[in-house]
């Protein structure tokens, strides 16, 4: 009877597993072993692909731009999205419920939509840039849209909302007995904050920064269509290897990409090794 009901589970899961491997392990896998073949196409492995990567200061310069945008616009929006979160939360009721559907319908204002609605407000000649001209604001005359500055700002901006939803389900799990005996013991609202919620949090603040990390460094749409090749960032560059109009080289961009998995990877297991460490102190 067991082995009938495992071979059903195993065949429902079969679309599943075709899927999975067509779309996702097969391309990785090309992509890796694209990345260790030689540029001239010849059977062989190599390490000139990675070595190009690292010496050439265009594509150090596209890793560290792109970390640095990663880095920052998660961090800064998952500043935001903890207030945010944290007012709702508190509040309750009907606001809380039109703050999620206003959540919901930010978090998906990205991509080219987002990108030419920066240029409409703070481009070269966007309403905020012409009223800062006019009025003498030179932050808004002379913001720096395209550039690396600029390009944070956007991911801020869509960063933000995703983070807050994913922040919203873990303030549940903070229950209002914990403030009341924080209170009892003669402690304020900022004491139970910082040794009771964000410690209880901290598993979801981390996991959520994780998320936000990958979902920055992978981010492509926006970035290609606000500052096409003026900034240098890894999926820009890593496009450019297998579109480009000029030269293609399509090893070198599975050198790239894997680099840019690598980093995604690396996130996500020093956010699990902090999250161990972390259920080995409360044990």
């Amino acid at each position: 009877m067991r082995k009938t009901q495992t071979k059903k589970y195993l065949l429902a899961l079969l679309p599943f597993v075709i899927l999975v491997g067509l779309f996702e392990i097969i391309p990785i896998a090309t992509i890796i072993v694209r990345s260790f073949t030689p540029e001239s196409g010849e059977i062989g492995l190599t390490l000139a692909n990675y070595v190009q990567v690292f010496t050439k200061k265009l594509y150090r310069s596209a890793i560290f731009n792109s970390l640095i945008i990663a880095v920052f616009s998660s961090v800064i929006g998952l500043f935001v999205a903890f207030f945010g979160s944290k007012a709702a939360y508190e509040k309750g009721g009907r606001a809380k419920k039109i703050f999620m559907s206003l959540l919901n319908m930010v978090s998906n204002f990205s991509g080219v939509p987002l990108a030419f609605a920066y240029i409409i407000m703070l481009g070269n000649t966007g309403i905020l840039t012409l009223i800062g001209q006019k009025y003498g604001i030179q932050f808004l005359a002379e913001f720096p849209l395209y550039s690396v500055v600029g390009l944070m700002f956007t991911y801020i901006y869509f960063q933000i909302p995703l983070s807050t939803l994913l922040l919203l389900p873990a303030f549940e799990s903070i229950k209002k007995e914990w403030k009341d005996a924080v209170g009892l013991l003669g402690g304020t609202s900022r004491t139970f904050w910082m040794k009771v919620g964000i410690p209880v949090l901290m598993p979801s603040i981390l996991g959520t920064f994780s998320t936000m990390f990958a979902n920055a460094i992978a981010a492509y749409a926006t970035a290609y269509a606000l500052v096409m090749n003026n900034v240098s960032i890894l999926p820009i560059r890593i496009s450019e290897q297998f579109v480009g109009d000029v030269v293609q080289n399509p090893h070198l961009g599975g050198a790239l990409a894997v680099i840019l998995m690598a980093l995604m990877v690396l996130s996500v297991f020093i956010n699990e090794k902090i999250l161990q460490k972390d259920r080995g102190h409360q044990e």
